[in-house]
């Protein structure tokens, strides 16, 4: 499946996002925007995380830092999980 790129200004007119908020989310590294001939595009597979990202932020008030801690710990605690069903795994392997 083939990536497409939306431009950030169509998708914040349409979503009556504020631009600065893509631009404070791309400066602190949440989110990667791509720049052709003088246009800014955001992929398509990082929408859902975007949206997460203006729930965070419109709904609940959360601000940038906020939002990127929240990030920072549901990466830690996916990598947990991982380490844990590897460690499970090997106890179940020298339990047979």
């Amino acid at each position: 499946m083939d990536t497409e790129l939306i431009i950030i200004k169509d998708y914040c007119d349409r979503c009556h996002v504020d631009p600065q908020f893509i631009f404070e989310l791309e400066n602190d590294g949440l989110i990667t925007v791509h720049e052709v001939n003088e246009e800014r595009y955001i992929s398509s597979d990082q929408l859902s995380e975007l949206e997460c990202y203006l729930h965070l932020y419109y709904d609940l008030e959360i601000n940038i830092n906020g939002i990127d801690a929240i990030r920072h710990m549901l990466n830690r605690i996916e990598s947990m999980q991982k380490e844990i069903l590897f460690l499970k795994n090997q106890l179940s392997f020298f339990n047979r």
